[in-house]
């Protein structure tokens, strides 16, 4: 991507959109073209033909339309699969239609079977079932996957499909009831210390494991593929290192400073048991994470703590 070419970020007020958007700001890119959701519906067609027809973007990061923990799959598969389909298609069309030079599709690594082999390689996808928990939101993905290689294959369109593990930071959902397990757990730890509360819940048996990313990370790695990497088949993006939901939820609880006890729901369900990527592939092509995770987490916190003040 050159400085001055024009580039369009889709949903840029959430985790990694806003996170996209600061990487293409730090790198000198002044020709950034956004929306907030009110302004365009991405799920309405003929306002994203409009869009792109009069904005004309050389280069397009397609993230998620709708995102959300285990708790806001099961509760809403609906939305979840409605909405990041119509959205995704969408936006795919009008890029080829108005001739974009590039398009990055953000998958999930939910797309990779349930009893998927560890660490998950990019040729492990539709080999299994999947989490029944997330299977709407996966399906979306996967589908906005084989729509990229679809176009790639008959139109000659340079669409480039990643999954990224599980992603955490600044702007991340730290509501309890929608969000991940990381960030619903630095929400519940904090609010359990500041109401001198005796035990968090945690939900599960806190056994599943799972690979964080800072989405920072992401969003290097992001810009990254868009200059180094033109193959249609997807690739990972992760850290190569996961860690149980028990141990996350001790961390996290010496993070933020709760003296509490911590008690497991058992009755509620864990999810895919590991979910690690193996990311090979994108060593080979010169990318690693640079933020490690404890770090990442302390910032994230102090993030969180930031934005609280401000409400409060």
């Amino acid at each position: 991507m050159k400085k001055g070419e024009k580039v369009f970020i889709t949903n840029h007020e959430d985790m990694i959109g806003s996170a996209i958007l600061r990487r293409l700001n730090k790198g000198g890119f002044a020709n950034l073209v956004t929306r907030t959701s009110s302004d365009l519906d991405l799920t309405d067609y003929d306002k994203v033909l409009d869009f792109f027809a009069d904005e004309k973007p050389d280069y397009v990061f397609l993230t998620t339309t709708k995102a959300g923990g285990i708790i806001a799959t099961r509760k809403y598969p609906a939305e979840f699969i409605y909405d990041n389909l119509q959205g995704q298609c969408n936006v795919i069309h009008a890029a080829w239609k108005s001739g974009v030079k590039k398009l990055l599709f953000l998958g999930s690594s939910c797309i990779y079977p349930r009893e998927c082999a560890q660490p998950m390689k990019e040729e492990y996808i539709l080999t299994g079932k999947l989490e029944q928990t997330c299977e709407s939101y996966s399906i979306a993905k996967i589908a906005g996957i084989k729509m990229c290689q679809s176009y790639n294959y008959q139109y000659g369109t340079d669409f480039i499909s990643v999954v990224p593990g599980d992603n955490y930071g600044p702007n991340d959902d730290f509501n309890p009831e929608t969000a991940h397990v990381l960030p619903a757990l630095i929400s519940k730890f904090h609010k359990a210390n500041i109401r001198n509360e005796e035990k968090v819940i945690v939900l599960g048996t806190g056994s599943p494991r799972r690979e964080c990313l800072h989405v920072d990370d992401l969003a290097d790695a992001c810009l990254f593929l868009m200059d180094n990497y033109y193959d249609s088949q997807i690739i990972n993006i992760g850290c190569g290192k996961d860690i149980s939901i028990r141990e996350l939820a001790f961390l996290i609880r010496d993070i933020v400073g709760f003296k509490g006890d911590i008690a497991f729901d058992e009755s509620m369900p864990d999810g895919t048991p590991r979910k690690i990527l193996d990311i090979s592939r994108i060593k080979m092509i010169g990318w690693e994470p640079k933020i490690s995770f404890e770090e990442g987490l302390r910032q994230t916190y102090a993030w969180y703590k930031e934005q609280v003040e401000v409400l409060n």
